[in-house]
């Protein structure tokens, strides 16, 4: 059985953090606003991947009131995801990953990203796929404020 679900984040940017963008530091002025790491792309992937599993949300297994997850490393969170949907008996085929931003220009990091999630995903090289998009100077990505990002992951049945 194949089953494929959706995911979306997206954040402020603000000063004094670091650019995290799945579970790679992005050299940029400022970082994203949240209360784990703020790295939109695995919080996107996760949502994904768990939509597909019929398993809930980001926000149900790891709440943003609850202190645990404060500053957490949004990879640790990916792995944690990626158990509950083993568990239901799932394995990630395949992720599909838009990145929307005017700035940083994202291209030259795609490769690092795209390895750094299979890595933790331990599946193969060719199983995540990104892509980094503009929006064209419209909306609160085009004014600067933040990014988003949107992911399709799609599961077969272990």
């Amino acid at each position: 059985m194949i089953r494929v679900g959706i995911g979306y984040d997206s954040h402020r940017f603000t000063e004094g953090r670091p650019l995290v963008l799945g579970g790679v530091t992005i050299p940029h002025e400022r970082g994203l606003q949240g209360h784990s790491d703020a790295d939109a792309v695995a919080h996107a992937l996760i949502d994904a991947m768990l939509g597909a599993a019929a398993a809930g949300d980001i926000g149900q297994l790891f709440p943003d009131d609850d202190p645990r997850w404060k500053d957490a490393d949004s990879m640790e969170l990916l792995s944690s995801a990626q158990s509950v949907v083993r568990d239901r008996g799932y394995a990630l085929a395949h992720a599909d990953l838009t990145i929307i931003t005017e700035q940083p220009r994202l291209r030259t990091h795609l490769p690092a990203m795209a390895a750094s999630l299979t890595r933790r995903l331990g599946t193969q090289p060719d199983a995540v796929s990104l892509k980094a998009k503009s929006n064209e100077g419209m909306g609160f990505i085009g004014r600067g404020e933040g990014i988003a990002v949107i992911a399709i992951a799609t599961l077969e049945a272990r």
